[in-house]
């Protein structure tokens, strides 16, 4: 049976080539997952636009060095990661962000109804989450919020599987002792993450 080419793979290789179409197409791909991630983590819409454009300047300048050896996505995530915390360091800030900026956090994996519905729990989750260690936020945010799975999380912020898992657990454990006010999930995952979840 032949392997699925992943779209995403092919639009990469002909950008290298110079096309500009696929280049295009690349950024309609991506630039909203991109965004959204450097969203959670800087907490501000006017540093996730700047953030963004940084990041894919270099992903243009990097496109020479992709070797394929991870999926496009756990690349630039993994690149979107960096620029953060470059950015993060440069600033020498803590991103502290208030619970009525996670409640206004739009969720598009879900209908108005829902959002409207569960807005509190997603509010409490979203804040939750913020206020964990940088490094179990940023696993949680790319494992569940970006859906990438434990090995692309891991190829992303350039660490082992092992220690991915190790995160999650840490972090789901941790989130469960800030919401035990509410009702966890039958599989212990606080509410709003439990839909992104992706396997390895």
């Amino acid at each position: 049976m032949q392997a699925m080419i992943d779209p995403s793979s092919t639009h990469l290789e002909a950008a290298r080539r110079g096309d500009t179409e696929a280049a295009g197409r690349l950024v309609g791909e991506f630039h909203a997952r991109i965004y959204g991630f450097l969203r959670r983590l800087s907490g501000s819409d006017a540093d996730a636009v700047e953030l963004t454009q940084r990041t894919f300047c270099r992903v243009w300048t990097s496109l020479p060095a992709f070797a394929g050896r991870s999926s496009v996505s756990s690349w630039m995530h993994g690149i979107a990661y960096r620029t953060y915390v470059d950015w993060l360091r440069a600033e020498r800030r803590g991103v502290q962000v208030p619970d009525a900026w996670w409640l206004a956090l739009p969720d598009a994996s879900r209908g108005p109804d829902l959002v409207v519905a569960d807005a509190d729990d997603a509010a409490a989750a979203y804040a939750a989450v913020d206020r964990l260690e940088p490094a179990l936020r940023e696993t949680i945010h790319l494992h569940y919020y970006q859906g990438l799975t434990l090995d692309e999380t891991a190829t992303s912020l350039e660490i082992a599987t092992s220690t991915v898992k190790y995160r999650v657990r840490q972090a789901l454990a941790e989130l469960q002792r800030g919401l035990a006010a509410g009702q966890p999930r039958s599989n212990g995952t606080p509410p709003s993450l439990a839909a992104n979840r992706r396997t390895t």
